[in-house]
């Protein structure tokens, strides 16, 4: 969900598991205000890959697409909030949040930057790049990362440096997202998940004490129940 500082920390707590799918539903939810048939909606598709890779149970899913379409309860009434400020040590923080109340979410946003710095729009997002990410694993053993990113028309890929993953993270332009998922099957790729990110141009490095103290303001940020993504120009 964009938590990319929690790569090394494998959540393993049934708390954090429901708080994942509760973020999860809310982006199907409002996914699915735009048509309840995935095939139709690539906004859709790609938050119910990303709910299948997180193991996400199929009636969740289901009711979450059945009230993003207005089936049951009328219509989700989320909205996109984005938060800009600085984390302890001045590390570049950027907050989407997916709340049914701004206010709400305005004065948990306030409390939970305490320890930080609330900035004005416009005074992080300058320094990152706003793209498209692509996860997908190759679905045969000769399939070519760089014809199929060349080909499929991303800008970029990453390789795991686990030896045993063979997941790949294709980079490409916000415009498009869709067009390259739908491409890199061709060639041999199966899409995962598919999203746009925040990318820091400038990622902040810090000492462990350092890092651990923004850590744990991210977490705290994190867990927050309106708070949907946190992207953070934090070096790794």
């Amino acid at each position: 969900m964009g938590a990319q500082w929690k790569a090394k920390h494998k959540q393993d707590a049934a708390n954090a598991k429901g708080r994942i799918f509760t973020k999860l539903a809310k982006e199907i939810a409002v996914a699915a205000r735009n048509g309840a048939d995935p095939d139709m909606n690539s906004k859709l598709r790609s938050a119910i890959e990303t709910a299948k890779k997180a193991s996400m149970p199929k009636d969740t899913l289901e009711r979450a697409i059945k009230k993003g379409a207005g089936l049951l309860d009328g219509p989700a009434n989320y909205e996109t909030v984005v938060y800009e400020g600085f984390a302890p040590h001045q590390v570049p923080v950027i907050v989407e949040c997916l709340t049914d109340n701004k206010n709400r979410s305005a004065q948990s946003i306030r409390q939970l930057f305490r320890k930080g710095q609330l900035a004005t729009s416009g005074a992080v997002s300058w320094d990152f790049k706003h793209l498209g990410q692509i996860e997908a694993e190759a679905t045969s053993s000769d399939a070519d990362i760089e014809l199929a990113a060349i080909e499929a028309g991303a800008q970029d890929f990453e390789t795991s440096d686990d030896s045993e993953e063979n997941e790949v993270v294709f980079l490409t332009e916000a415009t498009d997202l869709d067009m390259v998922a739908k491409a890199l099957p061709e060639f041999g790729y199966n899409v995962l998940t598919a999203k746009l990110v925040y990318r820091a141009n400038n990622p902040v490095s810090l000492n462990d004490e350092q890092r651990a103290e923004v850590e744990a303001f991210l977490d705290a940020i994190d867990a927050d129940d309106d708070v949907q993504n946190v992207y953070v120009g934090l070096a790794g």
